[in-house]
């Protein structure tokens, strides 16, 4: 077996670095750079045709209208699968997702437009109730006679 060093990603991507550097020092650095290099094949693909990939926030299924288009399409094959067998599922899968018309999708699109939009709306009211709830403490404050709480036993 040789020993021979084979090449790795930050031999590739020309990253400088001491030989005996620690490997968390090591992360560290690889962590600053990789960043240049992250690349979608699918964001290549739809620039070359003049088209903009937009991307949902992670853990904000509800905003994906895909989402709501397959939990009524597993409803579906729930309600009318009877022989539990492969061949019945995607048939009632194809079934359910052939009603699918472009009308339909554009409403799922409209429709989770408005969820972003109520959640926008959430979002600048809790903002406003939490910025209303901030306590402004200065060394010339002595506003202590016009709280109602009192520490002491009168």
């Amino acid at each position: 077996m040789e020993n021979r060093r084979y090449p790795s990603v930050v031999d590739l991507k020309n990253l400088n670095f001491e030989e005996k550097i620690v490997k968390a020092n090591l992360l560290e650095i690889v962590g600053q750079e990789k960043y240049k290099y992250k690349q979608y094949v699918v964001d290549e693909m739809a620039a070359a045709q003049g088209i903009p990939v937009l991307r949902l926030p992670p853990y904000h299924c509800e905003l994906n209208p895909i989402e709501f288009v397959w939990a009524q399409a597993k409803g579906h094959v729930a309600r009318h699968n009877r022989s539990f067998k492969m061949a019945e599922v995607k048939k009632l899968l194809l079934e359910i997702l052939s009603n699918v018309t472009p009308d339909k999708w554009q409403k799922c699109i409209s429709h989770k437009i408005e969820e972003e939009d109520k959640m926008c709306t959430f979002d600048d009211l809790i903002d406003t109730v939490a910025y209303s709830l901030i306590i402004h403490v200065s060394d010339d404050d002595d506003d202590d006679e016009d709280c109602d709480i009192s520490i002491n036993d009168d």
